[in-house]
């Protein structure tokens, strides 16, 4: 999940200069930004904070909507370097199919350390991912995580910058917690077309080792810090948490859960608690964020990978529940257990897309309007499992990738809004998903079959997945 890449390496801190935009037209964007109600952006084009405008904002598709669709994030690699001709093809792929939102994290995950001294700012890679997500025509969302080391009781500056795993996972110290609220702050002025902010990602460091159960009382304390102080930059950003992982484990464990469970397991106790006090105690939300697996926390299929997926639309219909129908987004989902080197290669990749589909399916039959596919770039090289292009480190790179056909094509279908419908299915091991014009159709099985799906007779290859018109 969000565990499943980091930044590996510390770059040395450098001032960023205002890309891309020449005096007269960074003085016509200033101006209109200063119209905006509570941007806080003076005349000249900084910041209250000091901070400059980054790059051209432009006008996201859902800019001013909390349920932004289907997309995807930006781990360590990405398709923001490489390559010019390979980036620019991803960047026209993207455009073509109407921009897809994608998420960024302001650490790690490809971001450098952003304030590696308080007060002093490193935003040159956070800069680069913006600048693709812009052009590619794509919705930005910004993850709020994670926390410079100054803040977490470790050494300021680069050099110092720890970026080990259990160093980058850990949380903002609680007499820090104003300044990580300043610092989201700074990247809400600094990015003003970012209108969608998630605070924090999966609890990462919120842990009570005494209690034995998540810190939910100091991570709603932050959450409402950041909130507040994001709604002051402007009332109309919009911000969403808690990213909790949705853990689910054996129904016959101790802290399974009798709130929910079923054939896929239950859901983790400490979990629901924690998500009932952040919900209960969240000083407001534009939308609601959680992540999890399919499988659970011992990587157990229960009872197979297909079926295991039902979670997703379980979990999905109780956090609904409990949030009163807020718009409800998942930061991340997985089908598929990593093996002992964290990589996916032990399936197919036909496999791969049909539980990835079923999962999908799963997701918006729950009642999710936003997903986010954890995409697991390589840096270079032609392989790359579960990948949505060949890595961008050569001139052909960038070359879509059958999880990206899905992606994108279940995005267009299936946008926030969409209306389902229920087809009539005669035959074993199809999931169906359809509108009144479209239905995505998936075999869930091994080896070829045949069946009946709204009064149309369909044959499908081992795990195909197809779309029919209506």
């Amino acid at each position: 999940m969000g565990r499943h890449g980091w930044n590996s390496e510390a770059r040395r801190w450098r001032f960023t200069a205002l890309l891309g935009v020449g005096a007269a037209a960074l003085a016509l964007i200033v101006t209109l930004l200063s119209t905006l109600p509570g941007n806080g952006v003076d005349a000249d084009g900084t910041t209250r904070d000091g901070d400059k405008v980054h790059g051209t904002p432009t006008a996201a598709p859902h800019a001013r909507d909390p349920e932004v669709g289907w997309g995807f994030t930006h781990t360590q690699h990405s398709a923001d370097e490489g390559a010019p001709a390979a980036v620019a093809r991803v960047e026209r792929r993207i455009a073509d199919d109407g921009g897809l939102p994608q998420i960024q994290h302001i650490m790690g995950w490809g971001a450098d350390n952003p304030e590696p001294v308080r007060g002093r700012y490193d935003f040159e890679a956070m800069d680069r991912r913006i600048d693709f997500v812009r052009a590619s025509g794509g919705t930005p969302v910004v993850t709020l995580c994670c926390a410079p080391d100054w803040m977490k009781g470790g050494e300021p500056g680069v050099d110092a910058t720890d970026w080990s795993q259990a160093a980058l996972e850990s949380a903002p110290e609680p007499e820090h917690y104003d300044d990580y609220a300043a610092l989201a702050v700074t990247v809400a002025r600094r990015y003003p077309d970012v209108r969608h902010f998630v605070v924090w990602n999966e609890f990462k460091g919120f842990w009570n080792d005494a209690e034995a159960r998540w810190d939910h009382e100091g991570y709603t304390k932050l959450y409402n810090l950041v909130y507040r102080a994001l709604k002051k930059v402007d009332r109309d950003i919009m911000v969403g948490g808690p990213y909790l992982v949705m853990d689910s484990v054996d129904p016959r464990a101790h802290e399974a859960s009798q709130a929910l469970r079923g054939p896929w397991g239950a859901l983790d106790q400490r979990t629901v608690d924690a998500f009932r006090y952040w919900n209960e105690h969240k000083a407001g939300a534009d939308f609601v964020v959680v992540d999890g697996s399919s499988y659970t926390r011992d990587d157990e299929l229960l009872p197979d990978e297909f079926a295991a997926t039902a979670k997703f639309t379980d979990v999905s219909r109780w956090v609904r529940e409990q949030t009163g129908d807020l718009p409800l987004w998942w930061a991340e989902y997985y089908v598929e257990p990593a093996d002992g080197d964290d990589e996916r290669e032990g399936w197919s990749e036909a496999r791969r897309v049909a539980v990835h589909a079923t999962g999908l399916i799963a997701l918006a039959e729950g009642g999710t309007t936003s997903a986010f596919y954890w995409n697991p770039e390589n840096e270079k090289g032609t392989a790359c499992a579960g990948c949505l292009w060949t890595p961008t480190g050569a001139t052909r790179g960038g070359a879509e990738l059958p999880m990206y056909g899905l992606l994108s094509r279940f995005g267009e279908e299936f946008g926030p809004g969409t209306r389902f419908e229920r087809v009539p299915v005669d035959g074993a091991g199809v999931r169906v998903l359809a509108t009144g014009e479209t239905m995505l159709v998936v075999n869930t099985r091994d080896r070829q079959i045949s069946a009946r799906v709204d009064g149309r007779k369909v044959t499908l290859h081992a795990y195909q997945v197809e779309w029919l018109e209506r």
